[in-house]
């Protein structure tokens, strides 16, 4: 008896493990290709040729994990190689975007290797215990810079500088 409710803890246990890291696998991928699907109108959305060019529209302005996302499908044109019709085709046929993306896990492992960063809790962040290239990652998100800052306070003091304006603290 106590073997079986040992053998029922463990498959409970890492079927909820394997729940969780299949809910942070492509995660990128998954978001990308679910934006494009939410824009693109209900006539369009069997049309594989429609779907490609509106994931190609929307990678022209993406930055940072989602432009290297778009790179390595080849929707950007500065891309190497593409394999935009294994993306577009099967999103046409109403595969769910999470499908599509464990599909192109077999073409490209970097497809699902891509993690957001974590968001900044900037009620507990200490900037001075940060390291200087997380300060710049932090002003390149913002779209801004520090011209002329070469010491790590300066980097610091940019960024309080500029808190009110990007960071919105709820009351």
């Amino acid at each position: 008896m106590r073997s079986l409710l040992v053998t029922v803890f463990l498959v409970f246990a890492s079927s909820s493990v394997l729940a969780a890291k299949k809910d942070q696998t492509c995660e990128v991928c998954t978001k990308v290709l679910g934006d494009v699907m939410a824009e693109i109108p209900a006539a369009d959305a069997k049309n594989a040729d429609k779907i490609a060019a509106k994931i190609r529209e929307n990678c022209k302005s993406s930055k940072g994990k989602d432009n290297k996302f778009c790179f390595y499908i080849g929707a950007l044109p500065e891309s190497a190689t593409s394999i935009m019709t294994d993306v577009s085709k099967p999103l046409s046929w109403s595969m769910p975007a999470d499908k599509v993306c464990e599909k192109l896990r077999s073409k490209d492992q970097q497809i699902c290797e891509l993690k957001y960063d974590q968001a900044i809790d900037w009620k507990t962040v200490d900037l001075n215990k940060m390291r200087v290239k997380e300060l710049k990652k932090i002003l390149e998100d913002w779209g801004e810079q520090c011209k002329g800052c070469t010491e790590k306070t300066e980097f610091v003091a940019r960024i309080n500088e500029l808190k009110p304006k990007f960071v919105k603290t709820e009351l």
